[in-house]
């Protein structure tokens, strides 16, 4: 009768002899292909029907306990393991969600996914994740390949080129749960969470104010970007608050592209006012306006203060080390995961809500006059 396998080969027991034995196969036939063990071969070793392996695996009482010894004995021998996403899908779920992020390779975002793989691991979930390399197109069809992939849920930051949102509209109506962070959608019901983006702009630019700056240049993102919209409202507050009128020659709206910053710089050198401090809504368009400025011998913050939105370690490193408004994207990451699986946990129950994420000013040598 087969007894198992030992080292690839089929394990017999001769119940006159009592003795074990294996036979090898003829030298001129070639190994199978390496492959995953299925229950069908497990079946086939132990000579049962393939119901019977899959009910003894499943746990099934209504099967002999000497049999059900054997079928895990040689499942294991076999290196069986079952397929998770056959299971899943037979249960309606995978539990995998996915992630849409414009630029997996700005350390803001890696900070977030960070946090996201770490709530996902804890709860039993997995992660996919796809980058839309801030283009609209890309980031639908990132959304149809995860939604074919059968996530449970769907975590999304925007890219700066989406206006239109039918992607995921669509999927919220077929009641696919969805949560955005950091770069959201009002278009549409989903939880978000979100970063201090106007009350940040403003404490940065308030700080200029109190270092003595008046004439206060705004590297702004996107027009139709809802961050960066946050954060131009912050600096024009701020500015209002301390009744410094506002000078729309002073506010250049750039791409987050590099080499777009030196073109702001060019615009404001060129005025008979010259701006006395800057605020760029993304602290790397802010440290490539200061390196700018000290090739040109500018007294950094005398001449000109600068400070930026968001923060990185190369900010602290550089001379002058850069005043920010510094974010917890680990901390986002975590709370955006853990409102996605409570969503699709609860999704018969569940409130979409705003959760704030709180932000913290690191006033460096870029600004301080004094």
């Amino acid at each position: 009768m087969k007894a198992g396998f030992v080292r690839g080969k089929q394990r017999l027991f001769c119940k006159t002899c009592e003795l074990h034995f294996t036979v090898s196969l003829p030298q001129h036939e070639e190994p199978k292909a390496a492959r995953q063990t299925t229950i069908v071969d497990v079946a086939r070793a132990l000579g049962v029907a393939p119901s019977t392996v899959s009910r003894a695996l499943n746990g099934s009482t209504d099967i002999n306990s000497f049999t059900r010894q054997e079928i895990l004995r040689v499942a294991t021998e076999m290196d069986y393991r079952p397929n998770l996403l056959a299971q899943s899908l037979h249960r309606g779920e995978t539990h995998t969600i996915g992630v849409v992020i414009p630029d997996i390779e700005r350390p803001f975002f890696a900070g977030v996914l960070a946090g996201i793989q770490k709530v996902a691991t804890e709860a039993g979930y997995r992660v996919m994740i796809c980058q839309s390399n801030e283009s609209h197109s890309t980031e639908t069809l990132n959304v149809q390949a995860l939604v074919a992939s059968r996530v449970d849920g769907l975590l999304i930051s925007h890219s700066k080129e989406t206006t239109s949102f039918e992607h995921i509209k669509l999927q919220l109506k077929k009641g696919l749960p969805i949560v955005h962070f950091d770069r959201v959608c009002d278009e549409v019901d989903t939880a978000k969470v979100v970063q201090e983006d106007f009350e940040g702009s403003f404490a940065l630019v308030e700080h200029l104010i109190g270092q003595g700056c008046r004439r206060i240049a705004v590297c702004a993102g996107p027009r139709e970007l809802l961050i960066s919209s946050a954060r131009l409202q912050g600096y024009k507050a701020a500015l209002e608050k301390h009744g410094i009128e506002l000078d729309e020659s002073l506010i250049y709206h750039s791409h987050f592209k590099k080499g777009e910053p030196l073109l702001a710089l060019e615009k404001w050198l060129a005025l008979d006012a010259r701006p006395d401090g800057i605020f760029a809504v993304h602290y790397a368009n802010a440290i490539e306006i200061m390196v700018e400025l000290k090739k040109r011998n500018f007294q950094i913050p005398q001449e000109v203060a600068i400070v930026g939105f968001g923060d990185e370690l190369i900010a602290e490193l550089i001379e002058p080390s850069l005043t920010v408004f510094h974010l917890f994207p680990f901390a986002m990451g975590e709370a955006a995961a853990s409102l996605l699986i409570d969503n699709i946990i609860h999704r018969d129950t569940f409130m979409a809500s705003t959760q704030k994420m709180r932000g913290e000013l690191r006033i460096r040598q870029s600004s301080l006059r004094s």
